[in-house]
């Protein structure tokens, strides 16, 4: 029985996790503690703030997000792992975001739902340590439940936060996802990794709405990953010009990181581009119907938006597109969209074309 485990064994099952997490696909994999008080503290204050914008869920978790053992009892230990997330046939990043003509989605989302990915592979794992060991208690998750997935990965071994708040790895850049299994297995401790940003504040001033206000600060109610993607509303009116083509997340603040020339690509499968979404036409975009975002978006991270969402941001990036008769028409033919919400962003972009003449 796992409960009866020795230390040497513990020890020995700790490398073993090593073997049967590259099995599954994982690039690493690390164990952490529960104790996070300094986190908490940094997120009670954020909080506090207002930074963490529309998502009111971060105030109704309340403590458990910093106390794994909180949510999920008799939790000892977190086995944080990461796996690469870049698809191998993407166009480039900064040749869609230079063309006005063409919308950006975050690199992680142009292929199937990660979080699906990750949580069947997670399971996988804990079956297979089970078949070795016996039963055990554990929990899959990956961004499903208050769970502070970056302090956890850092106190793991996995990276550190960077600047930009994102968890960066010296030898794998932050193109990368992560998940974790809460355990009650007592496994040795792995040292959580150093800080080494160093003097680099390249991703503060590459944020194209300043959402990263310092170091390490990050208010969320200007991230474009936010409100593109969290935010349910109307976005900031004097924030869409600052959005560019982005329609799906932003990744500028991990492009510019001197970390990221050592990035892998996804070894994954699912990860792959799918229906040309790494450089697709935002006219054509736009004139999905919604039978038609509920096919491509089947299995992805872009069903969480919904089709109102999808259109409002679109619409925003066509305000932002290069003028054109193309680009008018197409708006036009929404201007009377039965949905308030899309209808405002259509009319917004319409007024933002005119006024360039």
């Amino acid at each position: 029985m796992a409960s009866n485990l020795t230390a040497d064994e513990l020890t020995a099952l700790r490398s073993r996790l090593t073997a049967l997490a590259a099995d599954l696909g994982f690039d690493q994999v690390g164990i952490a503690g529960i104790e996070l008080p300094e986190d908490e503290a940094r997120l009670e204050r954020w909080i506090g703030e207002g930074r963490h914008g529309g998502m009111q869920y971060m105030e109704r978790h309340g403590r458990r997000r910093s106390r794994p053992a909180e949510l999920v009892p008799g939790t000892l230990r977190i086995i944080s792992v990461r796996m690469n997330g870049t698809a191998p046939d993407a166009a480039p990043a900064a040749t869609v975001l230079a063309d006005g003509r063409r919308g950006y989605i975050a690199r992680y989302a142009l292929g199937r739902d990660y979080h699906k990915i990750l949580r069947q592979r997670l399971t996988r794992l804990a079956a297979m340590l089970e078949s070795e060991i016996g039963p055990f208690g554990y929990r899959a998750f990956v961004d499903s439940a208050p769970v502070m997935e970056k302090p956890l990965a850092r106190n793991a071994g996995l990276g550190w936060i960077g600047k930009h708040t994102n968890l960066i790895n010296a030898r794998a850049g932050s193109f990368f996802m992560l998940g974790e299994l809460f355990t009650d297995l007592p496994l040795p401790l792995d040292q959580p990794a150093k800080d080494r940003c160093g003097t680099c504040n390249a991703c503060i001033p590459a944020c194209p709405t300043g959402a990263i206000t310092a170091p390490y600060q990050l208010d969320a109610r200007r991230c474009i990953s936010y409100l593109t993607i969290e935010h349910h509303g109307p976005i900031p009116v004097e924030l869409r010009p600052a959005i560019g083509n982005r329609i799906f997340g932003c990744d500028d603040c991990q492009l510019v990181c001197p970390w990221n020339k050592f990035a892998g690509l996804a070894a994954e499968p699912g990860f792959r581009t799918r229906h040309g979404l790494d450089a697709p036409d935002l006219i054509g975009l736009f004139r999905w119907t919604e039978q038609e975002y509920l096919e491509r978006s089947t299995g992805s991270a872009l069903r969480r938006l919904g089709y109102r969402r999808w259109l409002r941001n679109v619409a925003v990036a066509l305000g932002n597109a290069p003028t054109s008769a193309e680009v008018v028409a197409a708006l036009s033919l929404r201007r009377d969209d039965p949905d308030p919400l899309v209808r405002e962003h259509v009319e917004w972009a319409l007024a933002r074309h005119a006024a360039r003449h």
